[in-house]
C-alpha cells in the first residue's frame, strides 16, 4: 500500500476516526489530518506556521490518543488549525510537527469544536499485509 486513507464514522453522539497508512509514522499523521477533517478541510490550510509536539506511552494505542490530544490542545490554544503533520516514532516515543494557520472562520469555516479523542473502540495493528490500521472516536 503506498498512500494513506482516512474516513469518519459515526459513533452515538461523537464520531470517529479510522485511518490505514503504509507505516505506523504515516498512521499517526493520517489519524491528524481525519482530526483536522472534522473541523475544516485539510487541503485549504496553509502550514505557515509549525507547532512540535512531543508524546510518550507505554503502547500504541495510548500514544495515539495522547498524539491527537495534544493537537486537539494546540489547536484550542493557539486557535489554529493544521494541514501538515510529520511524525517520528521511537518505540512508543513520538516526536512530531504539525503545519498550520490561525483559523480565519470566513476561509476555513469551521464545522465543529473537538473536545478530545477517548479511549472508545480505540485500536491500532499491523495487518498481515503489512499495512497499519487505527480507530478512534472523539468526542465533539
Amino acid at each position: 500500500m503506498d498512500v494513506q486513507r482516512w474516513e469518519h464514522f459515526e459513533h452515538d453522539a461523537d464520531i470517529g476516526l479510522r485511518a490505514t497508512a503504509p507505516t505506523r509514522e504515516a498512521l499517526f499523521e493520517a489519524m491528524g489530518e481525519a482530526l483536522t477533517a472534522l473541523v475544516t478541510d485539510p487541503a485549504g490550510v496553509r502550514a505557515s506556521a509549525s507547532v512540535e509536539l512531543s508524546c510518550e506511552a507505554p503502547d500504541d494505542a495510548t500514544l495515539l490518543v495522547d498524539w491527537l490530544n495534544a493537537l486537539i490542545f494546540e489547536m484550542a490554544t493557539r486557535r489554529m488549525l493544521f494541514g501538515e503533520w510529520q511524525v517520528r516514532l521511537d518505540g512508543h516515543r513520538l516526536r512530531g510537527r504539525a503545519g498550520g494557520e490561525p483559523v480565519d472562520r470566513d476561509r476555513h469555516q469551521p464545522v465543529v469544536e473537538v473536545k478530545g479523542a477517548t479511549y472508545t473502540d480505540l485500536s491500532i495493528g499491523q495487518a498481515l499485509d503489512g499495512t497499519w490500521h487505527a480507530q478512534c472516536i472523539v468526542d465533539v
